[in-house]
């Protein structure tokens, strides 16, 4: 089958977003720009593309160590406030009330930057052949409405929809329910949390009726260096914003797609700082955006935040 899908094939960075004032004491660290040892939290869904920065940013700065604590989505922003870290990479920036509490212990230097944007998938087991499905459905099966996959799809003998997140306290579980249900709980009656992306993979691959939601960072093919190819163990649905879901109308979570906005379930990659000493923190999140790091971004599926982007259409053979 023939698809046409666009494809990134130019970007032109915007460099020099992470500079701050020192304005508080120094606390005993003695990390630098491009020394030292420090830890960072993130989401555990952003952690493929995370690794990728840490090897080329290690790689290129000898007396760095920025060792990486993949957590969920609160308790990285918990560490951050706690002072028990001084960057974290998740999908939201600081609430108005975490700002005012650091500005209130003393800081002046919190800042938050988008570096990256990544699509949620919607997987499903490779027997399910029904891979179109509107973003209303989606809200019908997050908030119990449809419970049988006959109720999106008429006839089928799938049974019950199983919907698997990675983490209970993950950023794709608040964003299913602040972007998807629109502040709403999810409220499906078969609703399960693993541990950790990979997990969900592995469930939906297993498991016939499954639908599993996910960052898009995990599905990338390393084999194929266009990224217009998933993972071959697990299907990708395509999503349509329309009242019905057909193959011309409904877009997987593609580079193209995410850029121009046709794939309905995008978010946002930050990096949230409160590194007032302007050290190891500052000097990997400068790194991330730079542009070497949003090359990284960019060969690894998800769209970079800075940068001119130009797209051109080319037919995959499937």
């Amino acid at each position: 089958m023939n698809r046409t899908v666009s494809k990134l094939i130019g970007l032109t960075l915007i460099l020099g977003l992470f500079h701050a004032c020192v304005n508080k004491p120094k606390t005993g660290r003695t990390d630098t720009l491009s020394s030292g040892h420090i830890e960072m939290a993130c989401d555990e869904s952003f952690s493929p593309i995370i690794d990728e920065e840490l090897d080329i940013f290690s790689a290129t700065r000898p007396n760095a160590e920025v060792t990486p604590i993949y957590t969920n989505e609160q308790e990285a922003v918990q560490m951050l406030m706690e002072e028990k870290i001084f960057l974290a990479i998740t999908s939201r920036q600081f609430t108005k009330n975490e700002y005012n509490t650091l500005k209130n212990k003393g800081y002046k230097s919190m800042r938050s930057a988008p570096i990256a944007y990544d699509g949620l998938a919607l997987i499903i087991n490779n027997d399910n052949l029904d891979s179109c499905i509107t973003v209303k459905d989606v809200v019908r099966i997050l908030s119990g409405e449809a419970t049988q996959w006959s109720d999106i799809y008429p006839g089928s003998k799938r049974g019950e929809i199983e919907v698997v997140f990675d983490n209970p306290k993950s950023s794709t579980v608040r964003y299913a329910q602040d972007s998807i249900l629109g502040g709403k709980p999810i409220n499906s009656p078969n609703i399960q949390a693993v541990d950790k992306s990979a997990e969900v993979i592995s469930y939906v691959e297993k498991t016939p009726n499954a639908l599993g939601i996910i960052g898009s960072n995990w599905l990338d093919d390393k084999r194929d260096t266009t990224n217009v190819t998933f993972k071959k163990n697990i299907r990708v649905m395509a999503v349509s914003r329309m009242e019905t879901a057909t193959p011309s109308n409904s877009y997987q979570p593609y580079q193209g797609y995410i850029y121009n906005d046709r794939y309905p379930f995008i978010r946002t990659l930050y990096c949230l700082l409160n590194d007032s000493q302007h050290g190891l923190p500052s000097g990997f999140a400068n790194f991330i955006a730079s542009q070497p790091g949003q090359l990284i971004i960019f060969h690894s599926a998800l769209l970079p935040a800075y940068g001119n982007v130009t797209t051109r259409n080319i037919i995959v053979n499937k």
